[in-house]
């Protein structure tokens, strides 16, 4: 039996420890390090910073990413900003460490049009150290873009590409209640937006990804970013909302050709949200419509995304991936190495 697969998680927020939980499960990989600069998490044991029912798991925590990363690990899950920039120095240490690596920063799903001197200098870097990178996860990374080009397999023609996600927020994470604006007067959301500091992550890389995809030549991608309002109050167990104030945001990205609209992303997510779900179109021969009730978990389907991409990014070609080169499957628990 070949030796399991060795596995670091490089940030140990939410998503990381829903990432690490679900590593656990599976019998082909082995944990032996995890990164954090927290100091309430720093050395203590992994297990029983993210809560695991089987701790201690014999696995420390530690704020040193040059010494962890140097156990050589197969691949490194990497879970600490939306951000690529931030990211960067991060991601070069890895793949400098000989790590594939996956990751949840929604600007690295797709970062050749916004980034793509950074796109260039992640691509040369895993080349020369023979490993391979992807940003991924529920949203960008599987919902509005893989889906969709996925079900660009059964068309002849396509001519708009649509995909609707409406997610209530009430059971997220407490750092996406907030990236969302929940509990905030309009005025404060607007000012946020302004900042930058609220808004989800990601619709312009699956614009872009599904444009490439799909072989529609856009040449602008726009996106507008407006609060959802409550209409009634709504409790979280994190926060609540009165009515008035903002339950999150109602974003609308499109990816345009001369002015003409080839690709519409609506994500409706804000907390107390009514009939969840995911819907994608496409508008060509035959028309196409996929429908997902109650849509996908973000949470969950996140994790689930990151944890599922490590045996397709082993055996990657060296270099930067994007959920649209890989062909991911489910990793069963008992799968071998």
């Amino acid at each position: 039996m070949k030796k399991k697969i060795r596995a670091i998680q490089y940030g140990i927020g939410p998503i990381g420890a829903s990432i690490v939980k679900l590593l656990r499960e599976k019998q082909s990989i082995e944990i032996i390090g995890a990164i954090d600069t927290d100091p309430a998490k720093v050395g203590r044991d992994l297990g029983e910073v993210v809560g695991a029912s089987d701790a201690p798991w014999g696995v420390k925590v530690s704020a040193d990413a040059a010494e962890v990363l140097g156990l050589a690990a197969d691949v490194v899950m990497h879970t600490t900003s939306s951000s690529l920039p931030k990211v960067m120095d991060q991601l070069l240490a890895c793949l400098e460490a000989e790590s594939c690596v996956v990751s949840t920063c929604e600007e690295l799903s797709y970062p050749y049009r916004t980034y793509p001197e950074l796109s260039a200098k992640l691509d040369t870097a895993a080349k020369e150290w023979g490993v391979a990178l992807v940003g991924t996860g529920v949203n960008p990374g599987f919902v509005m873009d893989k889906l969709a080009i996925t079900l660009g397999a059964v068309s002849q023609r396509i001519d708009h590409a649509k995909a609707l996600r409406i997610v209530d927020a009430s059971k997220r994470r407490l750092p996406l209640q907030k990236k969302i604006g929940a509990g905030l007067s309009v005025e404060e959301f607007r000012a946020r937006v302004k900042e930058g500091t609220i808004k989800h992550v990601g619709l312009p890389e699956s614009v872009a990804m599904v444009a490439d995809s799909l072989g529609l030549a856009v040449d602008e991608i726009t996106e507008t970013i407006e609060p959802k309002v409550a209409t009634e109050k709504v409790v979280t167990e994190f926060l609540s909302v009165e009515p008035g104030q903002a339950a999150g945001v109602h974003q609308i990205a499109r990816g345009l050709a001369g002015g003409k609209e080839l690709i519409y992303m609506e994500l409706q997510m804000y907390v107390g949200a009514k009939d969840p779900a995911d819907t994608i179109t496409l508008t060509g021969h035959p028309n196409i419509s996929l429908t997902i009730p109650g849509g996908s978990h973000g949470d969950i389907a996140t994790a689930s995304v990151a944890v599922n991409s490590i045996p397709v990014i082993l055996s990657s070609p060296a270099g930067l991936r994007t959920s649209r080169d890989l062909p991911i499957g489910f990793f069963a628990p008992t799968a071998k190495p």
